[in-house]
């Protein structure tokens, strides 16, 4: 239970955060690579606090091949969720990154974790609920390309992050090297492409809730997952997400088809909960 309230409270910010983002973007505030680095910026430094408060920072070196392959794919999944977040519909966004669920269900059940009548029944739901959407055009196409990289390849980055955390790296010491590498991609870029620092953005009161949601939010998030399967907790998250999208496309973008996003938010939230039975 703690897993996934942990993942609301997580979800909840982490829309905030993405909605504050695309705004200051779209209306030329910010760059979509100071947008990421924000986002990262508090998150680090919570773990670091954690990680001194705790006196603990446990990295595995046997695991660093694989780290090497998660943080290739997870400056990929940042580059291509970052331009999914500006360009997509927030509910196109919530919606297709769905997809990330079945799939994961099918990495824990290679990890031991078994596959249940109702689990199947409840991917069968979700795909119709996307069917649903898709056919009643209830799904934006710009930079739906971008949502569909970030939504497969999250497969790849959670479950290397659920692995490496459940076989001798702590939470914190992981969470403090791959935000370290990837905050520096983002700076590095963000003063290569736009001239920025993202420093000084951090000084700004207008960001500083951005930087904040989206701080507290990851940390809930990498903690959730000790508490439970992969597939549960991205199952519930992006449930949340789903409905967090719908609002805040409608609230703040003008995002239209509003009753058939419902429609087909009821149906993947009924997968989502066959999923995890």
């Amino acid at each position: 239970m703690i897993g996934i309230l942990m993942m609301a409270a997580s979800t909840f910010l982490d829309e905030t955060s993405s909605s504050l983002g695309k705004w200051s973007v779209n209306h030329k505030k910010e760059s979509v690579y100071t947008f990421g680095f924000l986002n990262l910026f508090w998150g680090l430094i919570f773990f670091i606090v954690i990680a001194i408060y705790k006196q603990e920072f446990v990295f595995s070196m046997n695991s660093i091949g694989l780290f090497a392959i998660y943080i290739v794919l997870e400056i990929a999944q940042t580059y291509s969720s970052l331009e999914a977040t500006v360009k997509a519909e927030r509910s196109t966004f919530a919606f297709i990154m769905v997809g990330t669920v079945p799939l994961l269900l099918v990495v824990d059940y290679s990890l031991g974790y078994q596959i249940s009548l109702f689990n199947i029944i409840g991917i069968s739901v979700i795909i119709l609920g996307l069917i649903f959407l898709f056919i009643n055009h209830g799904l934006g196409k710009k930079g739906i390309g971008y949502v569909i990289f970030s939504t497969i390849n999250a497969v790849a980055t959670i479950s290397l992050y659920k692995y490496m955390i459940s076989n001798g790296s702590s939470v914190e010491a992981f969470c403090i090297v791959a935000s370290s590498i990837v905050l520096t991609f983002l700076f590095i870029m963000a003063k290569w492409r736009y001239k920025e620092n993202p420093f000084k953005f951090l000084l700004k009161k207008q960001f500083m809730v951005q930087a904040l949601s989206r701080g507290i939010s990851s940390v809930l998030i990498s903690f959730a997952y000790i508490f439970a399967p992969a597939s549960s907790i991205a199952g519930g998250r992006r449930g949340v997400a789903v409905l967090a999208g719908i609002l805040s496309g409608k609230a703040f973008f003008n995002e239209k088809h509003i009753l058939i996003k419902i429609t087909s938010f009821i149906l993947v939230v009924a997968g989502l909960i066959l999923l995890m039975v």
